[in-house]
């Protein structure tokens, strides 16, 4: 892998317990909360609340799913399901038409399918129940005490950072109310680097609104792009890294700005558990444009224009565009109409 690591610089500390406090103390936690995203679109969060018990036991189930012997994965093999939950084997996803070397479990909502008419949008297929391994049964009980406590997190930080930007602060409410399509991944990267640096994931955006990541103490690997350079992004103990996903940047006309990152794979020998929970609104929503103070808004850059990842203002066209790149396997076999359009469209454009 190639680009050079500003080693000496490293990621804002926010801690989240200062909005308690009210006051003088909470307004300067917002501001600070602007400035690190407008800056880096990164940083570590401490102070949230999340019970240490918790995130121990989260590290712990993870690892017991991936010490699963191999059928017992395969049989909730993201193959098997339309809306890209369960199971992904080592090397089962892309990233910019790259292997990522991992392997992973998703987990989304749990709904039933959404019933399709003529009339129903493509990125409704999105919605579904999800696979949970029979070998490992305390898995969805502990997933889901995982979503109830990130979930109060993601909604704090993001009525925080609606307040710091000259907004109401349930500006954003109304697209999370009722069906959000949040995901967790639990991701083990097996050891390939020897010792050049191998791509875990490649360098990629985040498609929602924001992503809350634990990564397992003592496993670097996270690195986030500043100026055309990496920043490694090793893990605190207790913390999450934070970042903002494309339609923040959306909402906000380019003040905040999602941000590219990358993991590199640990040493061969050694492996890494991260999970990432990306907090997403409903598949139908559109995130409100928020009109910025005039001296916010005279450093808004503008949305990110990039012909080969164009930023859609409805959700769940960003996540369907990201889940068919990803995993081309599971849209071949489920999603061939998308494919053959999406094949038929690059073509029309190519000879445009």
């Amino acid at each position: 892998m190639t680009g050079s690591t500003l080693a000496t610089a490293t990621l804002p500390v926010l801690d989240l317990s200062r909005l308690g406090s009210g006051g003088t103390e909470a307004e300067s936690f917002r501001r600070d909360l602007r400035e690190a995203t407008h800056d880096y679109g990164f940083f570590y969060l401490v102070g949230h609340g999340v019970p240490h018990e918790l995130i121990e036991r989260v590290i712990t189930t993870a690892r017991r799913f991936f010490d699963l012997p191999e059928a017992d994965k395969l049989a909730i093999e993201n193959l098997r399901s339309p809306h890209f939950r369960g199971y992904t084997r080592v090397g089962g996803e892309l990233t910019q038409g790259k292997v990522d070397w991992r392997e992973q479990i998703d987990i989304g909502v749990e709904r039933e399918p959404v019933l399709r008419t003529a009339d129903t949008p493509d990125y409704m297929r999105l919605d579904g129940p999800n696979q949970w391994p029979a070998a490992l049964p305390e898995l969805q009980e502990t997933v889901a005490e995982w979503y109830d406590e990130l979930n109060r997190v993601a909604l704090t930080l993001l009525r925080a950072w609606a307040v710091s930007l000259g907004a109401d602060e349930g500006v954003f409410d109304a697209a999370f109310a009722e069906r959000p399509s949040t995901l967790i991944k639990i991701v083990r990267y097996p050891g390939r680097s020897d010792p050049e640096p191998k791509q875990g994931v490649g360098a990629h955006k985040d498609s929602g609104v924001l992503t809350l990541l634990l990564v397992e103490p003592g496993k670097a690997g996270l690195q986030v792009e500043k100026d055309g350079e990496w920043i490694d992004a090793p893990p605190l103990e207790d913390a999450f890294v934070v970042n903002i996903g494309e339609l923040l940047e959306v909402a906000t006309d380019g003040y905040l700005k999602a941000t590219v990152h990358r993991v590199i794979s640990p040493r061969i020998g050694d492996d890494r558990i991260s999970i990432p929970f990306f907090y997403a609104p409903a598949l139908d929503s559109t995130v409100p444009r928020i009109t910025l103070p005039p001296e916010l808004a005279a450093l808004a850059r503008g949305i990110t224009v990039d012909p080969g990842n164009p930023i859609f203002t409805t959700y769940g066209e960003n996540s369907l565009k990201s889940r068919l790149r990803a995993h081309p396997d599971v849209a071949a076999i489920h999603h061939a109409d998308l494919v053959e359009q999406n094949a038929a469209a690059a073509a029309q454009n190519s000879r445009a």
